[in-house]
């Protein structure tokens, strides 16, 4: 029984005027004042959504880190899975940042599982126009489109494999295995239609691991 798995933010929090010290520990531009910060009980939606700000807020995303062994591994329910911070020139910019960011990871969030309880799944998602984070980090061109695609560590090297056969499409990020949060997978990029095929094969299998857990081809 495939279902969609919902995604949210556990907490976020703005600076108005940011000091010098955070200033210099964020690296945050000098023309930018202001600063802000988000909780996400899903890393991997926490990415896309930061990239996703970036097209549409008048922000940098200056920083993104993951915990480690997940949510449940955390002082405060409001702790989350991965730490984002932001900077814009003024609060309304950042404010503006953090709520494009919160409607990506609440509502355009592509994780499934497959089971009803919960214990196979994956997160694949494509973004026809990667945004200035990715642009930046990853050396994505301009207009060029991305896949997202992650799950367990055999899983997704498996079906990594699978997605790069199926689509012209070429690795942009590796997530080697464990990752933080034990997971696995990468990033490719290429056209709009191939980086959605990726997709379409790396869910296909991921399926077929998740369901043939010992054949073998």
């Amino acid at each position: 029984m495939k279902r969609r798995l919902d995604a949210h933010v556990t907490m976020q929090k703005v600076v108005p005027n940011v000091t010098q010290s955070y200033r210099d520990l964020w690296k945050i531009p000098k023309e930018h004042q202001s600063v802000g910060f988000m909780s996400c009980d899903n890393e991997d939606v926490m990415w896309l959504a930061m990239d996703d700000a970036t097209k549409k807020a008048r922000i940098t995303a200056v920083y993104a880190e993951t915990v480690y062994g997940g949510v449940e591994y955390s002082w405060s329910k409001f702790g989350g899975e991965i730490t984002a911070v932001i900077s814009g020139e003024t609060v309304s910019d950042v404010k503006n940042g953090l709520r494009y960011m919160q409607d990506f990871i609440e509502n355009r969030a592509q994780i499934y599982m497959l089971n009803e309880e919960g214990t196979l799944g994956y997160y694949a998602d494509w973004i026809p126009r990667a945004g200035k984070y990715y642009q930046r980090t990853l050396g994505v061109k301009e207009g060029e489109s991305i896949a997202y695609l992650v799950s367990t560590p055999v899983e997704s090297t498996y079906a990594l494999d699978k997605a790069l056969k199926a689509s012209n499409t070429k690795i942009a990020q590796l997530f080697n295995t464990p990752s933080r949060v034990n997971t696995g997978g990468g990033i490719v990029v290429g056209t709009e239609s191939a980086c959605r095929a990726a997709v379409e094969a790396f869910a296909e299998a991921v399926e077929y691991c998740a369901f043939h857990p010992m054949d073998l081809e």
